[in-house]
């Protein structure tokens, strides 16, 4: 299943790839700032930030933030049921 979504995204960052090396020649900013412009380089911007994205998956960054997380969890969850037998022991203290 990781190996699939991987691809997945491989292709996907390929599509954009291609997408961009197609239309940034197209893009005419020699006239000026007219709204075509505009929107090629909105357009532009928006490619980049999807190249990015899947960049970003494929190199495992969320791999390695996520097991980081998941330390955090556990020892936060460890911490929590240590404390858990003495607050009921006051609570039964307290009655």
């Amino acid at each position: 299943m990781k190996k699939r979504n991987k691809f997945k995204h491989f292709l996907y960052l390929i599509l954009a790839l291609a997408m961009l090396m197609y239309a940034l020649p197209l893009i005419s900013f020699s006239g000026g700032w007219t709204w075509a412009s505009a929107f090629g380089g909105a357009w532009a911007l928006f490619a980049f930030l999807v190249i990015g994205a899947h960049l970003h998956y494929l190199l495992g960054v969320d791999e390695e933030k996520q097991k980081a997380l998941d330390r955090i969890k556990a020892a936060k969850l460890r911490q929590w049921q240590m404390k858990w037998p003495e607050e009921k022991q006051q609570r039964q203290e307290n009655m």
